[in-house]
């Protein structure tokens, strides 16, 4: 499985008339040899690779990486010299979206008569399509994060705060086997439903009100990603109305998600709907992004989007109608993209639950 994902190195070292490629990116050396630790890199050559570390990690990535050879250094950067030397290494990719410019001038001052050549964010890519095993990791976080909001939900009620809610659900994902939450979640009630990013806050739910909760859980370094909008008691007739819309805009996209679709088409099936529904002025987000071993990857699915829908890709969709001083609504579920459609990863009802 890992030399496959290594392949997707190569059309790199052909672009680049590459030596070598050094990867730093912790997501991408996770994925390409296995290491889950928070310090180390990866040196890949035409036939070989090598992981190099400090001596914490060493015990750690000699279990987790099986196809590189482990080099402990107490400077990664001379270990980095020596190898480029030995091997006649005279031009090295580096992911330039991930390298600060202290870091590359080190580089550059360090690996003297190496040509540093730049990657862009292309690099990223080849984490965008997902193999069996991928699949196999995103369901499960996706299933115990949808099950653990399930049981959270049914403590929802007027007087509790947005972050008993946040939590609460943070602790039933632990409960479940999540290795942690994926990002702050949202929780935001009332008026605050009019803000996409409204972070938990101390903020009383009251009654009628709606409750935007966008949550997620980390297992086995890979991230799920959901949101539900609810409803703290009988819910008014203009929330109910804007709910039914983004509803219909979901599902219809859901439905519309295919391989070879562009994302900026996809993210305009959702988008007119709303914007035939008088509420275009109201929704400034793409629906969706790539989900993986990070909560947002390639490929982006907006109107500035270039990126076709290929099979294996996992994506979510997610409209929303935010209107200052009233509310709004989101609602997100995550879909792996097959050979005929897609299958939703996600479980949580996305009907409007009167809590």
């Amino acid at each position: 499985m890992l030399k496959d994902r290594r392949s997707r190195l190569d059309r790199f070292f052909e672009t680049y008339a590459l030596d070598a490629i050094l990867i730093t990116d912790l997501r991408n050396v996770r994925y390409l040899c296995g290491f889950s630790g928070s310090d180390g890199a990866l040196l890949v050559l035409h036939s070989k690779s090598y992981f190099l570390c400090d001596s914490r990690y060493t015990t750690q990535a000699g279990d987790e990486v099986p196809e590189a050879e482990v080099r402990e250094c107490a400077v990664r950067l001379d270990a980095l010299a020596a190898l480029t030397a030995e091997y006649g290494i005279t031009r090295l990719g580096f992911e330039a979206v991930h390298t600060n410019l202290s870091d590359f001038r080190k580089m550059a001052d360090r690996l003297t008569g190496i040509e540093l050549v730049e990657i862009g964010p292309a690099i990223d890519e080849i984490r965008s399509c997902k193999d069996r095993e991928e699949v196999e990791r995103l369901k499960i976080v996706a299933s115990l994060a949808s099950r653990a909001l399930s049981d959270v939900l049914m403590h929802v009620r007027h007087g509790v705060s947005e972050l008993d809610i946040a939590l609460e659900l943070e602790l039933e994902m632990r409960r479940r086997g999540a290795d942690g939450k994926a990002f702050d979640f949202i929780v935001a009630s009332g008026v605050r439903g009019a803000m996409p990013h409204g972070r938990a806050s101390g903020k009383l739910i009251r009654q009628g009100e709606l409750i935007t909760v966008d949550f997620g859980a980390i297992k086995d370094g890979y991230h799920s990603d959901e949101t539900v909008t609810v409803s703290c008691g009988k819910p008014g007739s203009r929330e109910k109305e804007i709910h039914a819309i983004v509803r219909d805009a979901h599902d219809l996209a859901i439905e519309a998600v295919t391989p070879g679709i562009s994302c900026r088409a996809l993210d305009a099936v959702a988008r007119d709907y709303i914007v035939r529904h008088g509420y275009g002025d109201y929704f400034g987000h793409g629906i969706g992004h790539g989900v993986g071993l990070d909560i947002h990857e390639k490929p982006t699915v907006s109107p500035r989007s270039d990126a076709v829908l290929e099979e294996g890709m996992v994506i979510t969709i997610e409209p929303g109608i935010y209107i200052p001083g009233f509310g709004g609504v989101r609602i997100e579920d995550t879909v792996l993209v097959t050979a005929d459609g897609c299958q939703i990863l996600t479980s949580a009802d996305k009907r409007l639950q009167i809590l």
